[in-house]
């Protein structure tokens, strides 16, 4: 009998972030209550779901419980290339509380992105803040047992300016310099697309370092790639971009998985479905169980 670990399947709820973290109309506990019906494994939280408060995150901790679910991936955005000292410190400071409160969950990964591409950051200055900081990080993350995550990123939601690190060329230069085992990627195949690039390219590149993984599909809306990149210095995700239900976008799970398969990968893959609520994303967990039991089965 194979003693195998094989991944596990998490979900985000990506179609109710503006619920959750601005309007306020849907609360934690209700999408836990959602989310336990899906059949999957584990939530992977956003940092602004959450209270700083010891109640109320021992609340959200017993309602995951209750439905046998997992926390194993704190979804952050640390603004790793604030120019400012000051702000930049209030961001390493939330990022340590952020690995704190992965911790308490009983998460093993935290996501760290660079920071936003603001205009006339050099990519050399970028790269060197950005790799500081991280390294920075990393007694305070192996003292909690938890591992920072890199997601090759587009944009957090509620940014003005997309990721610094959002080409596959500069992501890895600052991966490549990071060697630690509580230091790996969180790949986002859609992000790639996002960027211009191959999907593939970039998952060949990183493939040894990925701890954690997004599964996503991406869709245009209308207009092209081209088209996308000008609206992109405007706050949150370009109105022309969309979510999809996975597999039926842009992504080539097949080949992801079986690369994945074959470097051994056993950790989570979390779901960012569409913007179409519930539906799509059941429709999405069938999809990855499927592909998970052909190229994980042994």
């Amino acid at each position: 009998m194979s003693t195998t670990v094989k991944p596990r399947l998490a979900a985000f709820p990506k179609c109710y972030m503006d619920e959750l973290c601005v309007d306020h109309t849907m609360t934690l506990f209700e999408w836990i209550e959602l989310a336990a019906t899906l059949g999957v494994d584990g939530l992977e939280f956003y940092s602004g779901f959450l209270e700083e408060d010891e109640t109320f995150l021992k609340k959200v901790k017993a309602a995951l419980e209750r439905h046998n679910l997992a926390m194993p991936m704190l979804c952050c955005s640390p603004d790793f290339t604030q120019p400012d000292p000051v702000l930049l410190q209030k961001e390493i400071d939330l990022e340590k509380r952020m690995i704190e409160t992965t911790a308490f969950f009983g998460g093993g990964f935290c996501r760290v992105l660079s920071g936003q591409r603001r205009p006339g950051l050099s990519r050399e200055a970028g790269v060197a803040q950005v790799v500081r900081v991280m390294k920075g990080l990393l007694p305070f993350a192996e003292e909690h047992g938890v591992v920072l995550n890199m997601e090759n990123h587009y944009k957090d939601n509620y940014w003005k300016f997309p990721e610094f690190a959002q080409k596959m060329d500069v992501f890895c230069d600052i991966v490549d310099q990071i060697d630690s085992p509580w230091f790996g990627v969180n790949y986002d195949p859609s992000n790639t697309i996002l960027a211009g690039e191959d999907p593939l390219e970039l998952l060949e590149r990183v493939k040894h370092r990925v701890v954690t993984m997004h599964a996503s599909d991406r869709y245009l809306k209308s207009g092209t790639i081209e088209d996308l990149r000008k609206e992109e210095d405007s706050v949150g995700y370009a109105s022309r971009l969309s979510h999809g239900v996975i597999g039926k976008g842009m992504n080539d799970y097949d080949k992801i998985f079986s690369t994945l398969h074959e470097v051994g990968f056993n950790s989570w893959i979390s779901i960012e479905d569409g913007m179409d609520g519930m539906d799509d994303l059941r429709e999405s967990v069938g999809f990855l169980r499927a592909k998970m039991e052909r190229h994980f089965k042994d």
